[in-house]
């Protein structure tokens, strides 16, 4: 699998300034499939939940992702070669 790294850079951008209709355009945009439903969790909850926790949840799960993406995966996997 080879995702581009700008994409968990521009999550954890999205994500931190509020940007909701940049992040949601990225959801359907990444090749992540783990990203992309992180995000959708997230919007669902934000927009939806009536209660606070699940939003708050949603978010640190997000955050997770992408800290734990931008750490744990190799380079050459970050990055797709062409």
């Amino acid at each position: 699998m080879s995702v581009y790294i700008a994409d968990y850079d521009k999550a954890l951008y999205f994500t931190l300034w509020g940007q909701w209709d940049d992040l949601l355009i990225l959801m359907v945009r990444t090749k992540d499939d783990f990203l992309s439903k992180k995000i959708e969790t997230f919007l669902h909850a934000y927009h939806y939940s009536p209660e606070d926790d699940q939003v708050v949840t949603s978010h640190q799960s997000l955050m997770q992702y992408i800290d734990h993406a931008m750490i744990h995966l190799p380079p050459s996997e970050l990055v797709e070669q062409g």
